[in-house]
């Protein structure tokens, strides 16, 4: 790939033209907002300037709603050798192109992808080059995508160091659905039960309400745009869960019984719902998509001060100590917070050791 054409200097098509441009590949960029494509520019990933004729590669980066219209255009005018869009919806954009009047042989030109990666932000502001590193990118080919197309969209996914997973378009959308736009909904509604609640009780909550309402905090407009295409997958799942919920209210109410059967009917309801969440929970991949592992955590506390991380990191690299993840919890009022130290169980106890030595806090 010497040359390609990104429609939609958003966070995704930004993120993939600065991979591209950081390996020379030449990257022109339009949008239907020319000052985005010009910041995109700005921003070293790539030109605004069009391209003298058809490119290796076409990447439509636009909502889905507008991603099979886009292609159309692009296709018709013979914009790139192949085409190619990272909308998260797969089953959709084919069979509207499909509808569009596209023939066997421009279908052939192009396949479907979704990189799953992305931030709360959204615009080319908030791209970065490495935001697909290690993350998988999803591509769904036919049996009638040309061999080049898809070995466009290969190199495409490794210039972006991202990893290569196959999928039918349809199997893609169920698992989206369930992995990611169901997901968000619940985040959202949980969020929402914050909106009017009384401010001492929000000022209490801590990293477990941050973990479940972070991804509540993304753009509603790129969601809709998302959920439109997707919204049979994701009502089905929603019901589920509304389903789990009836099942769990009821246990609840049963606990507030004065009847002992009743009280223990409730546990056991409650408990089925938790451990259903054990379960499901462990199949979460863990570190670098391998299989989750269990990790003890040394909690150091710290305040709120520069350099106190990279300390901290530093007495751990002097113990011979490996962090396999972090977290930290800020502290309510206070110039303060407690670092959470995942690291190998055998590890744990000389982490401690050592950071205690060298003057850090430790919570049992």
């Amino acid at each position: 790939m010497r040359t390609a054409l990104v429609i939609g200097t958003g966070l995704i098509g930004t993120s993939a033209a600065l991979a591209l441009s950081q390996r020379g590949v030449v990257v022109h960029l339009v949008d239907h907002d020319p000052g985005q494509a010009r910041t995109a520019a700005a921003l070293g990933a790539g030109t605004d300037e069009a391209p003298d004729g058809p490119v290796d590669l076409a990447i439509v980066a636009a909502p889905p709603a507008h991603v099979a219209a886009v292609l159309a255009d692009a296709m018709r005018r013979g914009a790139a050798r192949g085409y190619l869009d990272v909308a998260s919806v797969k089953g959709g954009p084919r069979r509207e192109l499909e509808a569009l009047g596209l023939d066997d042989a421009a279908l052939s030109r192009y396949i479907g992808t979704h990189p799953m990666s992305g931030r709360e932000q959204s615009g080319p502001l908030a791209a970065s080059g490495d935001l697909f590193e290690g993350r998988p990118w999803v591509l769904t080919p036919t049996r009638d995508t040309d061999t080049e197309v898809l070995n466009l969209a290969l190199e495409l996914v490794s210039h972006c160091r991202a990893v290569p997973v196959v999928m039918d378009a349809d199997a893609h959308d169920q698992a989206v659905a369930l992995v990611s736009h169901m997901p968000h909904l619940i985040s959202s509604m949980v969020a929402a039960r914050l909106e009017h609640a009384e401010e001492a009780a929000v000022r209490l909550s801590g990293q477990g309400i941050r973990d479940v309402t972070r991804i509540a905090a993304s753009d509603p407009g790129m969601w809709i745009d998302i959920l439109s295409a997707n919204p049979g997958p994701v009502a089905d799942l929603l019901a589920d869960v509304s389903a789990d919920l009836d099942e769990t209210v009821r246990a609840l109410r049963a606990l507030q019984s004065s009847d002992e059967t009743k009280r223990q009917q409730g546990t056991a309801g409650v408990e089925k719902m938790l451990r259903r969440g054990n379960a499901g929970q462990v199949r979460v991949p863990g570190k670098h998509g391998s299989a989750p592992r269990l990790y003890e955590t040394v909690a150091v506390l710290i305040d709120d001060q520069p350099g106190q991380l990279a300390r901290i990191f530093a007495d751990a690299g002097r113990a011979g100590v490996n962090i396999e993840d972090v977290r930290i919890e800020h502290a309510t009022g206070q110039q303060a917070g407690l670092v959470q130290l995942m690291v190998e169980p055998k590890a744990a106890p000389v982490l401690a050791a050592a950071l205690r030595e060298r003057g850090w806090a430790i919570r049992q």
